[in-house]
């Protein structure tokens, strides 16, 4: 299960993202994020699991200007594992 709390104010977009992110969930996070992603933080402290899907969703994120926070070390283990897409 995910639960998605969105802090905004004049600047910025704050996802703080809790339980797991899997592929059905991305969905629901691309719903939350405003189209200027320059100003979007993807707060995952919370994140306890993830799937393949869910860090592919992160790195196409990330390579949108979408900002990851809180990243553990697992998760950013995969990201880093993963090819960069061309």
């Amino acid at each position: 299960m995910l639960r998605i709390e969105t802090t905004r104010d004049d600047a910025s977009t704050v996802l703080r993202l809790i339980g797991r992110i899997e592929s059905q969930n991305v969905a629901d996070i691309e719903a939350n994020i405003p189209a200027d992603r320059r100003r979007v933080t993807l707060d995952i402290e919370e994140v306890t699991l993830v799937d393949m899907d869910a860090v592919h969703f992160l790195l196409d994120c990330e390579s949108q200007g979408i900002a990851v926070l809180h990243c553990s070390p697992y998760i950013r283990a995969w990201m880093n594992a993963l090819p960069t897409k061309e």
